[in-house]
């Protein structure tokens, strides 16, 4: 479907249609059959008469009715299902300033994973959470899923009294259940059932629905500053570790507040989820969902929460309209990121993030050449899913534009700059165009001095973004280019080398090497046995496209026990993609086929559509 109505290319919403304002859920969460009991209650500005359509993937619409009056509200759901979009909900209105809808999720909802009890760490009671983004609320409830709607929620929440909630959203109370509120659904005789309890959330500040957030399980925090806790499974050592992680978080806002203005979200708590979580973190407002895989034990997993921190300012505060832009959330949050890295950990430690983000922007240009409309800032994406075209482009060729009109400006100025795009942009959503006339009105003549539309709307790398330039940056690459040449580092070279370092080597090593040289470089560094995964399967990329067998098992397990895209996809692609590679495609068949059921749907989708591609 593609209107000219239509406001978002990942959206039924219309621009003719009011957009809600607020929703009011009641979840009954049924772990036994993986689904949700629910109702919404969506609120509007003002009365509306005529259709109006919302966006649904995967649901059971039981019945929809005036809250008032409880009379029916007349409603079809299309009959075709879109891969992309789902399927339209339209209503017809009369004079309507709410509606009440009473449906189910379903257990293929691509917004939940729920776990059985062997895939938590303490083995005992099950656990369930959400990923929305880019386009999965609406597998959660019926909405306007598009980043240009931005909604306030309270939810009430239905669960087993021996697990505990958490949401994107402030945690108002913990309760017995009351009969008649979960909206007059199907769940009336489940809802005041012998063990179950009720949580109450509030969010009261107007967000996308991509940042709706829900996780239930068994639960334990550590309080790690005075706007911070660490949730995380109810496990002393992964509570601990968690802990020590994320010990410096406080600091780090307060460098966010010095840079970009006061942290509007209250709270700014964390939760460690369980290793299936598809992305390194989720910056969803008050409760930053992350992968276990950012505990390493050094500082650097902490690099990840000031990347969500920073999106607490560009992304959740000021957010792009739709995902054709992309890039003004996650480009301006990279951006953010390093200036906070750089202000806490140093200046050698930013450039190690640059660098290493420098080689994968170079990267996706080789994984888009034949489809270059994706190595553009603004993207077209009518008809495709933004799942398959996530990619670091939007993060760090943003970045690279950021970074160049600080260059061309200078550092203070662009500071002023940033600040007061924060404080006239917070709360609404925007796309390129408003952004690039806020520049210019507010740093007259930039676009005499660097080509914006070459930036924004050009493929490809522009020729004057910057490779970053430092000490370490630099001994690292050239130690990379002598091991092209068969000189293997020294101990004392790279003694004092953490995570970042060795990434950043093994990012710059050829493709391919004789196998004898890749197990030499392990047998001294035993790199395939890194606590770090960012080192452990770079290095393991580096064995399969050198067709060194011997790793294959560390390859198996290595996707077996974690389910960040950060990793499947590149272990995937390695094992899948290129001429005669019957023994590798076998394998990845076999492991994704025994792994399946512990990735999340979305990432699940994303492992396919490598096979689609390649087998």
């Amino acid at each position: 479907m593609a209107s000219s109505s239509q406001i978002d290319p990942h959206s039924y919403t219309c621009s003719t249609h009011p957009l809600t304002t607020h929703i009011s859920l009641s979840l009954y969460l049924d772990f036994p059959t993986s689904t949700i009991h629910a109702s919404a209650t969506l609120h509007f500005p003002t009365p509306h008469t005529g259709p109006l359509s919302l966006d649904t993937r995967s649901l059971t619409i039981h019945n929809i009715l005036d809250p008032q009056t409880l009379t029916p509200i007349p409603y079809t759901l299309s009959q075709t299902i879109n891969p992309v979009l789902g399927q339209s909900l339209t209503l017809q209105l009369s004079n309507h300033t709410s509606i009440l809808i009473n449906y189910s999720t379903s257990p293929s909802s691509t917004a939940l994973q729920w776990l059985s009890p062997p895939q938590t760490f303490n083995k005992k009671y099950p656990f369930v959470y959400t990923q929305c983004q880019s386009i999965h609320a609406r597998s959660v409830f019926p909405c306007q899923d598009t980043p240009a709607a931005r909604v306030r929620y309270s939810a009430t929440v239905n669960i087993p009294k021996e697990l505990s909630a958490v949401m994107s959203a402030k945690h108002v109370t913990r309760r017995d259940p009351v009969a008649g509120e979960c909206g007059g659904g199907n769940v009336d005789s489940l809802w005041c059932a012998e063990g179950r309890v009720v949580e109450e959330f509030e969010m009261n500040q107007p967000i996308p629905p991509y940042l709706f957030a829900l996780a239930v399980g068994e639960l334990g925090c550590r309080e790690v500053g005075p706007r911070t806790r660490v949730y995380a499974e109810a496990a002393q050592e992964v509570l601990d570790s968690s802990a020590r992680e994320f010990a410096g978080t406080e600091e780090m806002i307060r460098q966010g507040e010095r840079l970009f203005g006061s942290y509007e979200w209250e709270r700014f708590d964390l939760l460690v989820l369980p290793p299936s979580f598809p992305y390194g973190g989720m910056e969803n407002p008050r409760m930053v969902f992350l992968t276990p895989t950012v505990i390493k034990g050094d500082s650097s997993g902490a690099q990840v929460v000031a990347h969500e921190l920073a999106h607490s300012w560009t992304g959740n505060l000021i957010t792009n309209k739709t995902n054709d832009h992309f890039w003004l959330n996650e480009g301006f949050t990279t951006y953010a990121e390093r200036r906070i890295v750089e202000a806490v950990q140093g200046e050698d430690a930013a450039a190690l993030n640059i660098g290493i983000g420098w080689r994968g922007l170079n990267e996706e240009m080789e994984r888009f050449k034949d489809n270059m409309e994706f190595t553009k800032l603004r993207t077209n994406q009518q008809g495709v899913d933004p799942d398959d075209v996530y990619s670091q482009v939007p993060y760090e060729k943003g970045f690279q534009f950021l970074w160049r009109i600080e260059r061309q400006i200078g550092r203070p100025a662009f500071d002023e700059f940033l600040k007061k795009y924060i404080a006239t942009f917070k709360f609404k959503s925007i796309d390129t165009d408003e952004f690039l006339a806020f520049l210019k009105a507010n740093i007259p003549g930039i676009e005499k001095e660097i080509d914006l539309e070459l930036w924004t709307e050009g493929t490809g790398i522009p020729p004057d973004a910057y490779e970053p330039v430092s000490n370490i940056y630099a001994k690292i690459v050239a130690l990379a280019n002598e091991f092209k040449l068969g000189k293997m580092p020294r101990e004392d070279e790279v003694a004092d080398w953490q995570g970042q370092e060795w990434e950043l080597y093994l990012e710059n090593l050829p493709k391919a090497f004789e196998p004898s040289q890749v197990s030499a470089l392990d047998a001294r560094y035993r790199l395939s046995e890194s606590k770090d995964y960012e080192v452990k399967v770079a290095f393991l990329q580096l064995a399969i496209s050198s067709r060194c067998r011997e790793y294959y098992g560390h390859v198996e397990k290595t996707l077996k026990e974690v389910g960040r895209m950060k990793y499947l996809r590149p272990l995937y692609t390695a094992l899948v993609h290129g001429p005669g590679k019957e023994e590798e495609k076998i394998l990845a068949k076999r492991v994704f086929a025994e792994a399946r059921d512990c990735y999340h749907p979305i990432a699940q989708g994303v492992v396919e559509s490598i096979f689609a591609k390649n087998l």
